[in-house]
Protein backbone atom coordinates (compact mmCIF):
# COMPACT_ATOMS: atom_id res chain seq x y z
CA UNK A 1 0.00 0.00 0.00
CA UNK A 2 1.69 3.37 -1.17
CA UNK A 3 1.39 6.57 0.54
CA UNK A 4 -1.14 8.05 -1.47
CA UNK A 5 -3.42 4.80 -1.44
CA UNK A 6 -3.57 5.10 3.10
CA UNK A 7 -4.48 8.68 2.70
CA UNK A 8 -7.03 8.64 0.31
CA UNK A 9 -8.93 5.59 2.27
CA UNK A 10 -8.09 7.61 5.71
CA UNK A 11 -10.33 10.48 4.13
CA UNK A 12 -12.87 8.30 2.90
CA UNK A 13 -12.70 6.53 6.41
CA UNK A 14 -13.39 10.41 8.23
CA UNK A 15 -15.90 11.25 5.24
CA UNK A 16 -17.59 8.27 6.32
CA UNK A 17 -17.67 8.75 10.55
CA UNK A 18 -18.96 12.38 9.86
CA UNK A 19 -22.00 11.40 7.88
CA UNK A 20 -22.86 8.90 10.46
CA UNK A 21 -22.54 11.11 13.19
CA UNK A 22 -23.89 14.30 11.57
CA UNK A 23 -27.27 13.23 12.24
CA UNK A 24 -26.71 12.79 15.97
CA UNK A 25 -24.94 15.50 16.92
CA UNK A 26 -27.32 17.88 14.93
CA UNK A 27 -30.37 16.72 17.19
CA UNK A 28 -27.79 17.28 20.32
CA UNK A 29 -27.07 20.43 19.06
CA UNK A 30 -30.62 21.16 18.90
CA UNK A 31 -32.18 20.01 21.95
CA UNK A 32 -29.56 21.06 24.27
CA UNK A 33 -30.15 24.59 22.15
CA UNK A 34 -33.87 24.34 22.95
CA UNK A 35 -33.18 22.77 26.44
CA UNK A 36 -30.41 25.78 27.30
CA UNK A 37 -33.24 28.92 26.18
CA UNK A 38 -36.20 27.02 28.60
CA UNK A 39 -34.06 27.50 31.34
CA UNK A 40 -32.58 30.53 30.77
CA UNK A 41 -36.32 31.75 30.03
CA UNK A 42 -37.54 29.99 33.59
CA UNK A 43 -34.26 30.25 35.56
CA UNK A 44 -34.04 26.99 36.38
CA UNK A 45 -30.69 25.44 36.36
CA UNK A 46 -31.70 21.90 37.03
CA UNK A 47 -28.40 19.67 35.50
CA UNK A 48 -30.86 16.51 34.60
CA UNK A 49 -33.13 18.27 32.71
CA UNK A 50 -30.13 19.33 30.43
CA UNK A 51 -29.48 15.69 30.46
CA UNK A 52 -32.03 13.19 30.01
CA UNK A 53 -34.00 15.70 26.87
CA UNK A 54 -30.94 15.08 25.20
CA UNK A 55 -30.47 11.68 25.84
CA UNK A 56 -33.75 10.73 24.62
CA UNK A 57 -33.46 12.62 21.29
CA UNK A 58 -30.10 11.14 20.23
CA UNK A 59 -31.72 7.08 21.66
CA UNK A 60 -34.69 8.40 19.20
CA UNK A 61 -32.43 9.85 16.44
CA UNK A 62 -30.14 6.75 16.77
CA UNK A 63 -33.12 4.33 16.42
CA UNK A 64 -34.70 6.44 12.96
CA UNK A 65 -30.95 6.15 11.32
CA UNK A 66 -29.48 3.01 11.73
CA UNK A 67 -30.44 1.58 8.54
CA UNK A 68 -28.70 4.94 7.12
CA UNK A 69 -25.98 3.97 9.45
CA UNK A 70 -25.53 0.41 8.64
CA UNK A 71 -25.58 1.17 4.69
CA UNK A 72 -23.20 3.54 4.74
CA UNK A 73 -20.40 1.28 6.72
CA UNK A 74 -20.82 -1.64 4.65
CA UNK A 75 -20.97 0.02 1.83
CA UNK A 76 -17.29 2.05 2.67
CA UNK A 77 -16.27 -1.47 3.77
CA UNK A 78 -17.43 -3.22 0.72
CA UNK A 79 -16.05 -0.62 -1.87
CA UNK A 80 -12.61 0.73 0.03
CA UNK A 81 -11.72 -1.51 1.98
CA UNK A 82 -12.23 -5.51 1.57
CA UNK A 83 -11.01 -4.89 -2.28
CA UNK A 84 -7.45 -3.78 -0.42
CA UNK A 85 -7.96 -6.56 2.19
CA UNK A 86 -7.78 -8.91 -0.83
CA UNK A 87 -5.35 -7.45 -2.73
CA UNK A 88 -7.32 -6.13 -5.83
Amino acid sequence: MNEALFYDVLRQGLWTATLISMPILAVALVAGLTVGLFQALTSIQEMTLTFVPKLGAILIVFWMTMGFMTETLVSFFQTTLVPIIIGT
